[in-house]
């Protein structure tokens, strides 16, 4: 299973870099150089965005000048979301670039596999079970084949399944299976242990210690004015999704490795007997000689004054004969010579997106901000012939150019995240592209080359058109630009429940990405499913208007769960497609493109009550989805839990983690109980353990513990076969419970009071039964409701019995 995928476009390997051009100062220059001038490289494996130790690639990254890589396997598809909504791969694409954000920070780069977070494993066997693991394997061999790390270190320790989360003990695994499948490998592996992995400091302070390497981590860096963990605390905290915001600290703290493979390096120094200068390559030495004097005596004031012997140097590195550090070495000084030169290249649209075959007009600035010698030859747009544009660059003299009406190439793909445009499993992405497969993104989508000469040194500087605006608020905006379809499709309601066998409306809103937009728009249902009318003609004006059109649908007699989609056809194209964007401000601005599709659920279902309280906890949309079947939603904020208000609900509902995000419930929870004690229903949905806001979360004793069944698919048994909640007004089958998705449930109590009542049990394999999935408590005159299960997952996908189980909780003793 040898690799060798050295031979990147060096292109694509350049382009890693935000949205928004860097501007680097004298600083950053500096710091950069250092890092061109030293030749280590660190690898950090784990399984998640969150997982890795922002400390230790702050540390190499800032303290060794290493190259610095975190490869996380997964790009967290499978967790939960605290700043809104999107689950799976939209959480996903979120996560990315909160991890991009992070290493932007740090320092370091970024990597990942085709492996799809699809929840929590308890077991490496079951992770491996669902992902393809020799695919996984094959991208951990080429991560590292791509990145050459002389160290790699494993979050996790390989020889301890089922202690924690299988996905982070096969982490570790596979780092260890690739290390020995390369035919280099690294010098030193090592596992990144602490008191946590003993169980606790006193068993930390015991253990055997021969083999760890102990050092000091937090070091401070006069260039930054920060700590080492001030900046890594930074890092940190760019997982908002996850609520990760962190504390810098400073002062001496120590951090610990233990060697798994290689031999033990001197304590003051990791990298001791590797060859990091620039005498471990061919060629290298004579770069070593021009670079090394910039370093020592560089010129803060005026930078430029060492692009002529940069220039000598990077001249040097093309004639190297290592592909691999001739292709790494030129992105890093490329950016030092157009950084030292205050060079300014940038190419942006005249609009946010466009669609193929539609001309725009892109606007050119290019400006050398230094008196060194620099022409603009030629240019180029999207790979096509380059065109004369020859011009000197005088000390800041602002040149302006467009290119009107350039027509967009009926050749160039749909802009999507590169992991989405294939159908994934469940375990698994699909990227046919194996070059680009382990990268965060796809940089160069629409890629324009800019041909300087420099010191009478022809360079290209490649550049992607970006579209800016100037934001009221925000000020200069940059926005990714994008190639739409004519027309896009979006379903109103995902998933439309059917308890009768009278038709129902399908809504369906049509947006244009260009003017003049016409065609057609079809349901495309099953046999059993009949819609009215077979199609509907559409004619939009206004480019970005919308237009919504309405369906009806009849179901069948009988119970039936399908997929439907919407059809979109134009006089250029004809597809099923959904443009999903993702918008905040720490991160950029995301476009998806998914199958237009939703689901069609004729059920069996009963209901009672009608109107429901919902506090919104951690973005999660299960309001949304009642309101399918009839039920009256009034969303409420914490200041308005008063008996007053609460008093007029048949039922109140607190999203999922209600108790770990909204403060107000510190206090405000008494007045939920009171309405429990008054004969109202609260149902309760699952909140984590770490950062509850209050223990008090129910009128009576009850512990919520790390508890939870992953196996979608696990038996399910009823404790109390009689009660209200299994029996009226739906009777609940352990059919109910076919067709789960991802996991049954989570974080379930392990203690609770025996005025609870424990309704269902079920257990993973080789596990004791785990009965704190579903929790009643008869409370004064109401019911107090307690779950873990998964709702939040099953509604959104048309899972039957969890509707019928949850109007159950919501009509109880109605």
């Amino acid at each position: 299973m040898r690799r060798n995928y050295t031979a990147l476009l060096l292109l694509f390997t350049i382009i890693i870099q935000a949205q928004a051009p860097k501007k680097l100062n004298s600083n950053q220059i500096f710091e950069e150089i250092q890092k061109l001038n030293f030749l280590g490289k660190v690898l950090y494996v784990a399984a998640h965005p969150d997982d890795e130790n922002t400390r230790l690639i702050t540390y190499f990254a800032n303290h060794y000048h290493a190259e610095t890589a975190y490869l996380s396997l997964t790009r967290g598809d499978g967790g939960q979301n605290l700043i809104g909504p999107e689950l799976r791969e939209k959480l996903g694409a979120i996560r990315t670039q909160e991890l991009l954000a992070a290493r932007n920070i740090d320092g370091g780069n970024q990597f990942f596999t085709r492996a799809n977070d699809f929840g929590y494993s308890k077991e490496p066997s079951e992770t491996f079970s669902i992902w393809n693991k020799e695919q996984v394997l094959e991208d951990v061999v080429q991560v590292m084949e791509t990145f050459h790390p002389d160290i790699v270190i494993n979050r996790f320790n390989h020889r301890t399944p089922g202690t924690t989360h299988g996905h982070h003990t096969a982490s570790a695994i596979l780092s260890l299976e690739a290390y020995e499948q390369l035919k280099t490998k690294p010098k030193r592996v090592f596992f990144n242990t602490s008191w946590w992995f003993y169980g606790s400091e006193e068993a930390f302070e015991k253990a055997d210690k021969s083999n760890l390497i102990a050092f000091n981590a937090n070091v401070y860096y006069p260039l930054k004015g920060k700590s080492n963990h001030e900046i890594a605390a930074l890092s940190r905290s760019q997982h908002q999704c996850q609520g990760f915001g962190s504390t810098g600290s400073r002062g001496n703290e120590t951090e610990y490795l233990e060697l798994l493979k290689g031999d033990l390096p001197n304590v003051t120094n990791i990298f001791d007997g590797i060859d990091t200068s620039w005498n471990r390559i061919k060629g290298g030495e004579s770069i070593g000689k021009i670079l090394t004097p910039i370093q020592n005596n560089f010129d803060f004031n005026n930078p430029a004054s060492h692009i002529p012997q940069l220039v000598k140097a990077y001249l040097l590195i093309q004639k190297l004969e290592d592909s691999y550090w001739k292709i790494d070495k030129t992105k890093e000084i490329l950016k030092i010579i157009e950084a030292c030169s205050g060079m300014y290249l940038e190419a942006v649209s005249s609009v946010e997106n466009a669609t193929k075959n539609e001309a725009i007009t892109i606007n050119f600035e290019v400006i050398n901000r230094s008196h060194s010698k620099i022409k603009l030859l030629s240019y180029s747009i999207l790979n096509q012939p380059k065109k004369v544009k020859e011009v000197e660059l005088t000390n800041n003299e602002k040149i302006n150019f467009e290119e009107k009406n350039f027509q967009i190439p009926n050749s160039v793909d749909y802009t999507n995240l590169f992991w989405l445009k294939e159908k994934p499993t469940v375990g698994m992405y699909q990227v046919s592209n194996k070059a680009i497969r382990i990268y965060p993104e796809e940089k160069l989508q629409f890629p324009v080359i800019f041909s300087i000469e420099i010191e009478g040194t022809k360079i290209d500087f490649v550049k992607n058109l970006v579209y800016k605006m100037n934001d009221r608020r925000k000020g200069e905006t940059y926005i990714p630009f994008s190639i739409l379809p004519e027309v896009t499709s979006e379903i109103a309601n995902k998933v439309s429940i059917f308890n009768t066998n009278a038709p129902k409306d399908i809504l369906v809103k049509l947006k244009t990405n260009k003017e003049n937009s016409s065609g057609k728009a079809r349901l495309v249902v099953p046999n059993n499913w009949r819609v009215e009318p077979n199609e509907i003609p559409f004619s939009i004006a206004i480019k970005n208007d919308e237009k919504t059109v309405n369906f009806k649908v009849y179901p069948p007699k009988n119970e039936s769960n399908v997929d439907f989609s919407v059809e979109i056809e134009t006089t250029k194209e004809k597809h099923q497609l959904e443009c999903v964007e993702i918008k905040y401000d720490h991160i950029p601005k995301q476009t998806i493109l998914q199958p237009s599709e939703g689901k069609l659920v004729k059920l069996d279902i009963k209901t009672k009550g009608k109107n429901i309280g919902y506090l919104i906890g951690a973005g999660d949309e299960v309001g949304k989805y009642l309101e399918n079947i009839g039920y009256n939603i009034s969303y409420i904020s914490p200041n308005e839990l008063n008996a007053a208000i609460l008093n007029k609900f048949d039922a109140i509902i607190l999203g999922i983690r209600a108790f770990n995000t909204i403060e107000d419930l510190k206090f405000k929870q008494k007045e939920l109980f009171k309405y429990v004690e008054n004969g109202g229903n609260l149902i309760v949905q699952y909140n984590t353990t770490s950062g509850l806001i209050t223990k008090d979360v129910a009128p009576f004793e009850l512990s919520i513990s790390r508890d939870r069944v992953t196996n979608e698919k696990a038996k399910v048994t009823f404790l109390a076969p009689s009660n209200p909640v299994l029996n009226t007004p739906n009777k609940i089958t352990t059919k109910d419970f076919e067709n789960w998705v991802q996991e049954q449930g989570l974080y379930y109590p392990n203690k609770w009071n025996k005025a609870f009542t424990p309704i269902l049990s079920a257990a993973d394999d080789g596990e004791d039964q785990k009965e704190g999935a579903l929790l009643v408590a008869k409370y004064g005159k109401g019911n107090y409701i307690y779950t873990g299960l998964s709702f939040f997952r099953e509604l959104p996908e048309g899972v039957s019995g969890a509707y019928r189980l949850l109007v159950n909780l919501i009509s109880l003793d109605k």
